[in-house]
């Protein structure tokens, strides 16, 4: 039997066009699935700055403390490492021979002052004799003088026994404030003066100061934040002690430096800490944990949902169709992964935080709230 006619050419289009049909065919019933992207609602949360400074801890006060005169050391009167209160004995100095010389300028203050009175009786003697012209002016000229030369030997005598007095006092070298005492460098029955260097060293333990540079940098955003309003200045300072250990007790800012370290090109801050248990030391290293205080309450995004164009800072918004939206937004501050959002943004629009290589203004997105919320 005959069947109907076709051409070769014929025949390998109908082939072509079927085998087309069946590739094609279950794929044509399919749409590409959309990009999948993680979005987050912009959100009010209290942001609080926070900066972390390397910090060295410094007493309050600290003094070398040394002899004003020479002579053996007769006490000691401190344990090396306590706390001693002030006024209270550190050393003696055999005092033997400054209290002979206190005696010594006693009895020649007392032989001055009798000079002087006899000077004064005779010099009152020859006024009378001139007023009754039984004696020459020149006698009671010469008397005057004596009695005046009197008069001035009893102060030189007056300041040798003061200076005798206090060398005296310089034998009981005592604590000029409360603190801790290091280790001493003498020994008793050493001969110690001026030239002995430092016998001890005592510092202050409570309070004591913490030491720590700021880069200028951050130093005038913070101030040009207070003026502004942006940031009340006020925070709390605690520390990380060098065994990673926080320290308790909170610090407050005492003090800012006038002047910009040229090398550094830091300024120096003080933070005063109380120091009830002694942990804090002259000398050590810790980290300095500076934290704004809690503000109200700003509209954030995550940070790495911010993008940034020669333009500024925009962010990609999923709608609730779905589609991509690009949105221009001022920033304002950042802390712990959030920015603050001035401008340009309404709490709860979603932003992308991830797949944001996959979104383009204006197609639709596969989005999920990150958390799975």
């Amino acid at each position: 039997m005959n069947g109907p006619v076709t051409s070769p050419h014929l025949r390998r289009s109908l082939v072509a066009l079927g085998l087309g049909f069946c590739l094609a065919g279950p794929g044509l019933a399919q749409t590409q699935p959309l990009p999948a992207v993680t979005v987050e609602p912009a959100t009010m949360t209290q942001v609080v700055q926070a900066a972390s400074f390397n910090g060295r801890v410094v007493a309050e006060q600290k003094v070398d403390i040394r002899a004003r005169v020479s002579g053996f050391v007769s006490e000691i009167g401190f344990t090396e490492g306590s706390v001693v209160a002030k006024d209270s004995l550190l050393f003696a100095i055999d005092p033997k021979e400054f209290q002979a010389s206190l005696a010594q300028a006693d009895a020649a203050l007392a032989a001055a002052k009798a000079s002087e009175a006899l000077a004064v009786l005779e010099r009152n003697r020859q006024r009378e004799l001139v007023t009754r012209q039984a004696s020459a002016q020149a006698t009671l000229d010469k008397a005057e003088a004596e009695a005046a030369r009197a008069g001035a030997e009893v102060q030189r005598m007056a300041a040798q026994h003061d200076a005798a007095e206090l060398n005296l006092s310089y034998t009981q070298i005592k604590a000029p404030f409360e603190g801790r005492v290091g280790l001493s460098s003498v020994s008793v029955g050493a001969l110690i003066g001026p030239e002995s260097g430092t016998l001890v060293t005592l510092v202050t333990t409570d309070p004591m100061m913490v030491e720590f540079p700021v880069p200028e940098r951050l130093f005038l955003l913070f101030q040009e934040s207070v003026r502004t309003g942006a940031s009340s200045g006020d925070g709390t300072v605690r520390l990380t002690l060098a065994d990673g250990q926080p320290y308790a007790l909170a610090g407050t800012v005492n003090f800012a430096d006038m002047q910009v370290s040229q090398s550094t090109d830091t300024v120096m801050i003080r933070a005063s800490f109380p120091n009830p248990e002694g942990r804090l030391r002259d000398g050590s290293l810790v980290t300095v944990n500076v934290e704004e205080k809690a503000s109200d309450k700003s509209l954030t995004v995550p940070q790495q949902a911010v993008l940034r164009d020669i333009t500024g800072p925009y962010v990609l918004l999923v709608g609730a169709d779905g589609t991509v939206e690009q949105r221009r937004i001022e920033t304002g501050s950042s802390a712990k992964g959030r920015v603050v959002v001035t401008s340009g943004l309404s709490e709860g629009e979603k932003v992308i935080t991830e797949g944001l290589n996959k979104a383009r203004p204006g197609i639709k997105v596969d989005a999920a709230i990150a958390g799975g919320n």
